[in-house]
Order: C-alpha cells, then structure tokens, then sequence
C-alpha cells in the first residue's frame, strides 16, 4: 500500500482532503461566461456518474437526469422563465425592481447543455426505508444528487447555474414528463471563462453569504457555538461588535462637502446625515443605503386589562393581516419609497398563519401586566432581543443597507412611556401621550397605571435587560435588537415614532455607540418622543403632526436619508466641474 492511499476507516489522504474542501469553496452558480464549446460526451458522463453516486433515503434513487441540448427546446423553457421573471420583479419594492433588472439570473440558450434533475417519489413501491414517515425526502434525495452533480461539473472545470424561475408543473408539461415525475432542479451547464472569486450574488451586493457562526447551535436551538469553541452568546457577540462611527471617514466627509459645488453648509442637517452615514459605513462617499427594508414588530400587551386604550386587543392580529395584504399607511408610504416591509410576530396573543412576508419569531404570546407583575421574564425579553438582533442579520443579508423601525401592538404606547420614563428619568406624566386618540379620564388612568408599574418594580435604567422584563413590550425588546444588530453590522437604521425611541434608549443602554447608526426619522406629537430623541441626542429629518406608528413616519424619511448619501457621492466638486469657489 503507497501512503497516498487510505485504510478503509481512515481519513483520505491529506492532498485530497484540501482539493475537497478547494473544490466545495470554489463552487459557484454561474449565470455569465459561459462559452459556446461543447462538453463532450466522456465527462458529461463522468458528472452523471458522480450524480447517481448521491446518497437517497432508503437507497430509493428517486432521480433522473434529462439532457438538453436542442436549441428550439431550451427557447421555449427560457420563454417559461421569462415569463415568471417578469411576475417576480412586479412583486418587488422599486429598488429592489432596478437591481433586478440589472441582474442575469439565468444562462439557458448560453450554456451548450442543460440538465433536468428530476423526482419520481413513487420509485421504490411502498415500503422504502424512511420513507413512511417522511415521505418528502424523496425530493431532498434528488437535491442530493443536484450538489453531487455541480462539485463534479467544478472538478472538470464546468460551470452550472440553477433556474429557478418556472411554474413546476407548466415546466414539466413542455418537457413531457409524467405527471408522477416532479422537477426538482433545472440546470445549464458549460465550459466558462472563468470562476469569479465569490457567489455572482454577493459580488452584485443583492445578498451576502451568512457566516458560519450564525448558523451554528449545541444540542438545543438558540444555543449557539461552533464544535469546540465556547459556548456563544448572540447578544453579548453583537454588543461587542457595535464600534463607533469612523472619524477618519468622516472627516473625509466633511472635507468633500466643503468640496462640492454648492456653498457651505446649505444643505444644513443633510450635510451633517451624509457624515454621519460615511461615518458608520467607513467610507466616503457610503454606500447608497438603498434598498431599504421596514420591520414592523407586532405584539401584544397584557397592561392593555387596565383599560389604558379604546381599542380592542384583537386589533393587533388584525392589523398584522392588513401589513401583510399590503393595505395598511406604511405599505403605501413603503411602496412609493421602494421599501420592503416584513412583519415579525414577537408576540401576538393570537395564532397567526403562515404568509408571506410573516416572520414567525413568538417569544410568548403578549406580556403579562406590568402592574400586576414583571411583564415578561428576563430570559423572554433577551430572547425578544435576539429574535430582533436575527432580523437586522437576515435582512442585511438579503442585501439590504438600511433598515426601518416599524411596530403594531395595541397599549404599546403605555409601555413605551414607562420605559423612557425609566431612561431619561421624566416623570410619568411627561413622557405620555394619548395614543390611539385618548379621553382625558383615559389619560389620567394611563398615567396612573404607568406610575404603580413603575413604582412596583423601580427598574435599574443600568440594567436594559431588567427594564424590558419590567415594563417593556416584546416589540420593544425586539426593535432595541434590531438596532443593535443593525448597528454591528454598519448599517443604518431609521426610527420611527415613540416606540422605537423607547426601544432606542433602551439599545443605548446596552451599546451607547448604538446612536451613531440611528436616523430620527420624524418627530411624532407623543411627549415622549421629543423626550427620547433629546435624550438620544438626535434630530429627527422631518415634523409632520405624525402619530400612527407601523414605521409610517420613519419610511417616509428614507428618500431624505438616500438622498444625503448621493449627494455625497454623485455632485461634482468645484475642481473637477471647473467651477470657481468662494473667494476667501
């Protein structure tokens, strides 16, 4: 036996262990360059070989691969995907439309051949092994054959780009599969002119890839460390990511503005936005922070019993269904601003169904009564961060650079003024407000609630965590991880109203440099959003009478926010437009 083979049992020899390991980071989904030259019919072979080699449940071998090279063929599929392409991109926010449009998303008459990976559950009669209680592992055995297939193609030097964008069904009819045979993976495949240096995706900034760490848990969900390191936490490793803006950039800001053809100054607090925005980027000129995706964090409040609000709890759910129909204020502001908008379930006392654009994050279903006792226990409200600190993360990695405060709760401005009554120190009275359009008598009693919670349990402004437990909402501990996700990952994050300036103190509480990343969007009639935001030291772009919540006043903002960063990067300066400055 040569040493550079292995005993069964044993690892494979080291050389093979890095060109395996090579070859997994050197796969890519390639949709451009590829080449016109055909791949013979000897490694198409070996490719399908290393395919069928794929493990299947129950040895099952769902699979079959179907060859394509007829032209005409390939033109009617490519007319299919055309087709759902244009469905897609009506469905998205406009910036989201624009990058779209920008992007080649498949190589069906460039590639010289296509490959039709298919699934026939049926295969193997009744009783395939493990298959009885997951029936759908049939399809997830085909998927493995799909990533054999593709590590094979990279080893020959073949790119391969997955389509995606077909009916199934109308997909499997104009191929004339049968109608027990699923499509389960449609991919082009040819020699290209070259690999890029990471996923086409990533590199045109529509996503970036999670890391590792993100995606790892011990023994139980939430319970995060890679094998052999120590036991992680999310919280604790995002604040330690949350740095200051960087002075140098902004310094470089500053520099350009007093640059650019215009004079000094006179676009007063938007010069000051681009700076900040340079600042937190590290950058000059930032990035656009565009596109921008709204988070409107839904929960109930057990303290809406003390009769502090007119409306019923059952709003709450109900407002959820209309974010998610597209009906609500914010839809239509998020709409004309080319937003997103995703609604997280943090807690929403009622079951919601699935849908899309609904992200089921229930920590518990509402808050108990603050004044009864704590409204939700310290490992609920650092699970609430969490699930908000997960949101900014996945959202910035769908490839969004801003990011929108939004929340529904019914009674959430009660808990809203108790927790900035406990940051900035105002009384109970100051900080609150009526709401949804409260009575005088409802007010006194919203006060007087406000106070007994407050005097109950004299919550530790020191200690966030406590706070949120105390008096806090679900959404509240949710948006103060939003901002502190957001914020350990450079990204810009605009307020909206008095909730997420609540939720904002409380983020500052746990990172004080959380604020160099928080834009005031508007100033809301609530008392206790003047209060938060001078407390916060920020000054909100806009002042429009404004006090619905849901993100509305912060979506409306984010042109503004856009529109400091372009400023930055696209006006000519007076050297390079030739214009003469200001004589000194």
């Amino acid at each position: 036996m040569t040493d550079s083979a292995a005993q069964p049992g044993e690892p494979m020899p080291g050389p093979d262990i890095d060109a395996f390991y090579r070859l997994v980071a050197a796969r890519r989904d390639m949709r451009n360059g590829f080449l016109p030259d055909p791949v013979s019919d000897e490694v198409l072979t070996r490719v399908l070989t290393a395919a069928h080699q794929a493990p299947s449940v129950g040895l099952s071998q769902p699979w079959d691969f179907l060859i394509i090279r007829d032209r005409a063929v390939r033109g009617q599929v490519r007319a299919l995907a055309r087709k759902e392409q244009d469905v897609f991109a009506g469905l998205l926010p406009r910036s989201r439309a624009r990058r779209f449009g920008d992007l080649k998303v498949e190589a069906i008459l460039d590639a010289p051949v296509n490959i039709v990976v298919t699934c026939d559950s049926t295969r193997g009669g009744r009783h395939v092994l493990g298959r009885h209680a997951q029936p759908q592992v049939a399809a997830y055995s085909s998927v493995c054959a799909v990533q054999n297939l593709w590590l094979a193609a990279r080893a020959e030097g073949l790119g391969v780009g997955w389509v995606s964008f077909f009916d199934e069904r109308e997909l499997a009819a104009a191929l004339g599969l049968p109608p027990h045979v699923e499509v389960v993976a449609y991919l082009c495949v040819g020699h290209v002119t070259e690999f890029p240096p990471a996923p086409e995706l990533a590199l045109s900034g529509w996503a970036r890839r999670r890391p590792l760490a993100w995606a790892v848990h011990e023994e139980r969900w939430g319970q995060r460390g890679l094998p052999g390191g120590s036991p992680a936490s999310l919280l604790a490793d995002t604040l330690a990511a949350v740095a200051p803006a960087d002075a140098g950039a902004m310094a470089q800001a500053r520099e350009r503005q007093e640059r650019l053809t215009k004079p000094s100054g006179s676009l007063g607090a938007l010069e000051d936005l681009s700076v900040r925005l340079a600042g937190l980027a590290g950058d000059c000129p930032p990035p656009l922070p565009e596109p921008a995706a709204v988070a409107v964090f839904a929960a109930d409040h057990g303290v809406h019993a003390q009769g502090v609000t007119p409306w019923p709890q059952e709003v709450t759910a109900q407002m959820v269904a209309n974010f998610l129909a597209g009906g609500a204020v914010v839809n239509a502001i998020a709409a004309q601003a080319g937003a997103e908008v995703c609604v997280v379930d943090v807690g929403v006392v009622a079951e919601l169904p699935p849908a899309p654009g609904l992200l089921p994050r229930k920590v518990r279903p509402g808050t108990a009564d603050m004044t009864a006792g704590p409204a939700m226990s310290t490992d609920e409200a650092r699970r609430a961060v969490e699930a908000g600190i997960e949101t900014a993360r996945d959202l910035v990695a769908a490839g969004n650079r801003c990011l929108v405060t939004g929340d529904m709760g019914i009674a959430n401005t009660t808990a809203s003024a108790a927790l900035i009554a406990v940051f900035t120190g105002a009384e109970a009275q100051e900080v609150t407000g009526r709401g949804t359009g409260i009575d005088d008598e409802m007010w006194e009693r919203k006060v007087s609630v406000i106070r007994r919670a407050l005097t109950q349990h004299r919550p530790d402004p020191a200690d966030p965590l406590a706070v949120l437990a105390a008096v806090g909402g679900l959404e509240h501990a949710a948006l103060a991880g939003f901002m502190l996700g957001a914020a350990a990952l450079r990204t810009p994050v605009v307020l909206d109203g008095v909730i997420a300036g609540a939720a904002a103190l409380a983020a500052r509480a746990f990172a004080p440099d959380v604020v160099d990343y928080l834009v005031a969007g508007h100033m809301s009639t609530e008392p206790g959003a003047r209060r938060a935001l001078t407390a916060l030291g920020l000054r909100p772009l806009l002042d429009l009478d404004m006090r619905l919540g849901e993100g509305s006043g912060a979506v409306l903002a984010v042109p503004i926010v856009q529109a400091a960063a372009r400023v930055l990067r696209d006006v000519a300066t007076f050297d390079s437009a030739g214009v003469s400055g200001a004589k000194e």
